[in-house]
């Protein structure tokens, strides 16, 4: 672990990701705030929620074409630059008539940022050794978590002092932060997407310029998305670990719709015991990010993915049947002095912080995976369709949530969540095998024969 933090270039992609997620995390304390107070209306901060949900599903795909053709530090810098700008008409803000403002800029906001996470997945294996990637996605994880405990903390105390253009200024300077630190990342010059022809050694006399062609570019980049959506078709690790993040993103549009009324009702538990699963949540990523770090390269086994997986979805059925079985349990708990003491609201903040570790070893080895399996010219695009992917069954996930959820009952759904991510688990053990010839970054695009693409989902 100390040996990827002492890596300057990655030390410097870690930092600038940690404040930029911070700073994130600052605004999305305050402007929900400043909205209601504004107009005080749930509708509201629902369709502020909407539209920086929409961009994940439309523009994250073909975002992931345009990181391809790029340089990705400097995709990242520039990125955040005008994640920085772009955040200007939020000072505006004075009145509910100037509400449309915040729609707008949250969807460019949402925009820019398909280019940045996907970047930053992209350009990660340019920055560190095999060895250390499993380890680098780790301490992602652990940034992310960090941001995720102090930003909120934050964002309250700067919305107080300074409402929302104290926590939109902070916002922008994290931005402005962040994007100073990846200038002085030393990433080793990539080549193009699509490599050109090699010359003739004969010499020819220069063509004119071609004319730029409004319909070619357009040919040209759903050429190139075809290519990157043929790489997760063709080989089966990274077709497998799209079809989990699938399964997996519709129950966490459960969890996230259900989760209130399961803390509320079934757990009978406040607002402060909502708040806290929010932070033992994040202290078990913290702890799971270590640990990742440490244990490195051996996460990405299929049968390391298969534990944590499992784990995951054992742990969430814990949670979820608590309240159900823990009255029952306590006659048992009595005859321990330390164990009869502890509350059901105690108890699930004790599973809260522990299913953080399974959840951040999975989510960093699916992800080291993704990196080794797919060549190196298309990580931009499979983390980008990656991305939509997942925004798209989210939201499928809150829909049948808000659908189901009143007729099949809150701990149903929430325990068919957790079951899926076993199922998903057995999966992974039986499917996802990496591809030997996929490791390299020139491996082909696209299998040829029959017997080519079986040789790619062979070990």
């Amino acid at each position: 672990m100390l040996a990827t933090l002492r890596n300057r270039d990655f030390s410097l992609l870690w930092l600038g990701g940690l404040i930029s997620q911070a700073g994130d995390w600052t605004l999305m304390i305050g402007l929900p705030i400043a909205l209601y107070q504004l107009t005080h209306s749930v509708a509201v901060l629902s369709l502020s929620l909407l539209a920086s949900l929409l961009p994940s599903v439309v523009v994250g795909s073909l975002a992931g074409v345009l990181i391809d053709r790029w340089d990705r530090r400097r995709t990242l810098i520039i990125s955040n630059v005008l994640l920085a700008l772009l955040l200007a008409p939020l000072l505006l803000l004075r009145s509910a008539n100037l509400v449309w403002l915040v729609y707008i800029t949250l969807f460019v906001e949402a925009c820019l940022e398909q280019f940045t996470r996907p970047s930053e997945n992209a350009l990660l294996p340019a920055l560190v050794s095999g060895e250390q990637l499993v380890s680098a996605n780790g301490l992602i994880s652990v940034a992310s978590n960090i941001a995720r405990l102090t930003g909120p903390a934050l964002g309250g105390v700067i919305a107080v002092s300074f409402g929302l253009i104290g926590v939109t200024l902070a916002d922008a300077a994290s931005f402005i932060l962040a994007a100073l630190l990846f200038t002085c990342i030393r990433a080793p010059r990539r080549q193009p997407a699509t490599a050109a022809p090699v010359s003739s050694p004969v010499s020819e006399a220069p063509q004119p310029a071609a004319r730029f062609s409004p319909f070619a570019a357009l040919a040209r980049a759903a050429r190139e998305w075809r290519e990157g959506t043929s790489v997760i078709f063709h080989q089966r690790a990274l077709a497998v670990i799209f079809l989990v993040f699938s399964v997996t993103s519709i129950g966490e549009g459960i969890m996230g719709t259900l989760f209130v009324v399961f803390m509320t009702v079934n757990a009978h538990g406040d607002a402060r015991a909502y708040g806290g699963t929010m932070s033992a949540q994040a202290v078990g990523g913290l702890l799971g990010g270590a640990l990742v770090a440490l244990i490195g390269k051996r996460l990405m086994s299929r049968w390391s993915l298969f534990i944590s997986a499992t784990l995951f979805g054992a742990i969430d059925l814990a949670i979820f049947n608590a309240p159900t079985y823990f009255p029952s349990l306590a006659p048992l708990l009595a005859s321990n002095a330390w164990a009869s003491r502890v509350t059901l609201i105690e108890l699930l903040l004790a599973l809260f912080v522990i299913v953080g570790v399974p959840g951040v070893a999975l989510i960093s080895g699916l992800q080291s995976l993704i990196q080794v399996a797919a060549p190196e010219r298309y990580l931009g695009r499979v983390f980008g369709a990656l991305g939509a992917c997942s925004a798209l069954f989210l939201a499928l996930g809150v829909s049948l949530a808000g659908w189901l959820g009143p007729r099949l009952g809150t701990i149903t759904l929430l325990n068919a969540q957790g079951a899926g991510y076993i199922v998903m688990g057995l999966l992974l053990a039986l499917l996802a095998r990496p591809a030997a010839a996929s490791a390299t970054p020139d491996a082909p695009a696209e299998p040829t024969t029959t017997a080519e693409s079986v040789a790619l989902g062979a070990e």
